[in-house]
């Protein structure tokens, strides 16, 4: 979508009518041209965010420069970067411009064009980790793209925020081929004066290849999968099934006419489980390495009793299913499985057996969440992972990020709160505390709580956590528990605890000259 042709076609001449136009609809006095409609409903949607036209306070800083990297290397898009780059770059240079790439949200992944154009946009915060959505920043291309779904240019004072009215900008959304959903934006932004008709139809035009190289390799990925899995399939016999990718699209079924339709909704968090076809037939899915099998029946019995279900799934229609079959109703299943092993210089997070990979932020806030389990607002999380200054918009984006990653079922919303059966070490050692297994409590201190930690909350509750422990195992005067204190990081300098070892531990017992050797090296 881009300018209209109206009145003046040299872009500092369309500037300078932007301007009055800007002014005049923010006045309420009568305009020369009315905006486009696109740039009239992205202000109206701004203002409703409270974007201060005149003082914009500059995008919010989402992400730091350590997360960065992993947060590149497992987004989607990282993939078609070489072909944005030969498709966009070189021209972005030629016309001082730049090529951004962001994620579904409007953070800033990828950056790159002529160095003084990147020197210019430092200095308005057009940078790596920053969000530009509408409502962090007001219109401009890349928020009102996602905004929209749209391809979309905005032009100089077409931004609603005063700052940004010498920029330039051409965005257009990429979509998953597998989803639909959108996953991120290309754009490329520049000074006005050196914008160029066809930049909003190049953006468009590599935003579509982006998609073509995404198919291209979902369609391989999706036919190795039948070849591995068609044995699963063929193995059923006289029974009906179908092969699931991840995602819930049925790549395969038999009979062929089984399912009337194409894609099984599957929760992010599922692990298989019994669910009800549209026709009130009962069916199975069944974890593979990779995807799913769908059978008809419901899940057989072990010796152990009738198998435990740990997901859920309902059928749905989609583009390009056989028939409309309706929505399907969901079943009721057992909470997800989260664990957090946060204590010690490892932490680790799994969900149903699956190892997460989780920025600094994100195990901020699940340490936060496991702490309250009735939950907790955006004003605290923002609070409590960022300090006095936080930002609840920029804590709700985080935790938009986790619910997308672990799933809506198990991170909820108002309050935010987990919904699983959690299993978190720092909670057992405080729990063996409540319940006085003061040995219990320290042989499930690893160390202290997310040691890498700078969060507010996360510092108070490693502090507190490590003081008690340490008091009430010296209280208690309990030998095997002093010696499982001492032999963590935080134990390891504890002059005191040495030397109540030191006097506890009998001459013949190993331990005591370790502890003898500690308490002299300590005293010195």
């Amino acid at each position: 979508m881009g300018l209209p042709t109206t009145r003046a076609t040299d872009p500092v001449a369309r500037a300078r009518l932007l301007a009055r136009i800007r002014e005049a609809v923010l006045s309420g006095a009568p305009a020369p041209e009315q905006p486009r409609p696109v740039v009239f409903e992205s202000w109206r949607r701004s203002l409703a965010a409270r974007v201060d036209p005149e003082r914009g306070s500059g995008p919010p800083t989402i992400y730091d420069a350590r997360e960065m990297a992993e947060i590149r290397a497992e987004h989607p898009l990282a993939e078609t970067l070489p072909l944005l780059r030969e498709t966009l770059v070189a021209i972005a240079d030629e016309a001082m411009h730049m090529m951004i790439v962001t994620d579904a949200q409007g953070h800033i992944l990828w950056r790159e064009g002529q160095s003084d154009v990147l020197r210019r946009a430092d200095k308005v915060g057009l940078i790596e980790g920053t969000r530009w959505s509408e409502d962090a920043i007001g219109t401009n291309a890349m928020g009102t793209a996602l905004a929209e779904d749209v391809s979309v240019q905005i032009h100089s004072a077409e931004h609603l925020v005063r700052a940004y009215h010498t920029w330039t900008c051409a965005a257009s959304p990429v979509h998953d081929p597998d989803t639909g959903r959108i996953i991120g934006v290309v754009d490329v932004t520049g000074p006005v004066r050196s914008f160029h008709p066809s930049t909003m139809a190049l953006v468009h035009a590599a935003a579509r290849l982006a998609e073509g190289q995404l198919r291209s390799r979902m369609q391989a990925r999706d036919e190795a999968l039948r070849t591995r899995c068609a044995p699963h399939l063929a193995a059923l016999r006289h029974e009906h099934g179908a092969l699931v990718t991840p995602s819930g699209r049925v790549l395969a079924s038999w009979p062929h006419d089984w399912l009337p339709v194409a894609r099984l909704e599957l929760l992010p968090s599922s692990g298989g489980g019994a669910l009800t076809l549209p026709d009130g037939r009962e069916a199975t899915l069944e974890p593979l390495a990779e995807g799913f099998l769908l059978r008809s029946g419901a899940p057989h019995e072990s010796a152990d009793g009738p198998a435990r279900l740990t997901g859920s799934a309902r059928l749905t229609g989609s583009a390009g299913s056989a028939a409309s079959a309706g929505s399907g109703e969901g079943v009721s299943v057992a909470p997800a499985h989260l664990k957090l092993r946060f204590l010690g210089h490892a932490p680790t997070a799994e969900l149903n057996g699956r190892r997460l990979r989780l920025t600094q932020r994100h195990a901020d806030m699940l340490t936060l969440l496991a702490l309250h389990p009735a939950g907790v607002t955006a004003e605290q999380l923002a609070t409590g992972v960022y300090g006095e200054r936080g930002n609840p918009v920029t804590a709700r984006a985080e935790i938009h990020r986790l619910r997308a990653q672990l799933g809506a079922a198990v991170v909820r919303s108002g309050p935010y709160r987990l919904h699983a059966e959690l299993v978190a070490d720092f909670r057992t050692v405080r729990d063996e505390l409540r319940a006085g297994r003061v040995r219990a409590a320290a042989a499930a201190y690893r160390g202290e709580l997310r040691p890498g930690s700078e969060a507010p909350a996360v510092t108070e509750e490693r502090e507190l956590l490590a003081a008690t422990l340490r008091r009430a195992i010296l209280d208690a005067g309990d030998v095997e528990a002093m010696w499982l204190l001492a032999e963590t990081p935080t134990g390891a300098d504890d002059l005191e605890l040495a030397e109540r070892l030191t006097r506890a531990l009998p001459p013949s017992d190993p331990r005591h000259a370790t502890m003898a050797a500690r308490t002299e090296l300590l005293t010195r």
